[in-house]
């Protein structure tokens, strides 16, 4: 009986080390990049995540509660610059279904995913994503 608690335990220490692990990696995780050359210049390439706001289902809100939505959300995105996660942002300039984007410097697609989500326009139904891969030089500017 001893023997099966101490193995149980070992089990659940593994196990909570492994997922903290995983968790660590997470939050560590850097973007995937590659050295190409062009022009005799060699550049790194990296991967970032483009994320389209796109309209939403729930566009039901009286005007308040829409410009108390519009404020959370610049106030998201605008902490999610500040931490160097945005790169790129803004909306378009026209009333199609695609309404702004922005460029995430995350490691994985399910990051941007995830930190999109949390836009308090999405959460809301006003808006919705849809994320796009894209390689970009590092370091290039809007010309």
């Amino acid at each position: 009986m001893k023997i099966q608690i101490t193995f149980m335990l070992m089990v659940l220490m593994l196990g909570g080390i492994h997922k903290s692990d995983a968790q660590n990696a997470d939050s560590t995780a850097v973007p995937e990049t590659f050295i190409y050359e062009w022009g005799g210049e060699e550049m790194t390439m990296q991967k970032y995540f483009i994320v389209f706001l796109k309209t939403g289902e729930n566009r039901s809100q009286n005007q308040e509660e829409a410009m108390k939505l519009q404020e959370q959300h610049l106030e998201y995105l605008g902490s999610l610059y500040e931490d160097g996660i945005i790169v790129l942002n803004g909306p378009t300039g026209d009333d199609g279904d695609i309404r702004g984007f922005s460029v995430y410097s995350v490691a994985t697609m399910e990051k941007a995913v995830a930190l999109a989500s949390e836009d308090p326009m999405v959460k809301a139904g006003r808006l919705s994503v849809e994320v796009k891969p894209w390689w970009l030089a590092k370091g290039s500017v809007v010309k």
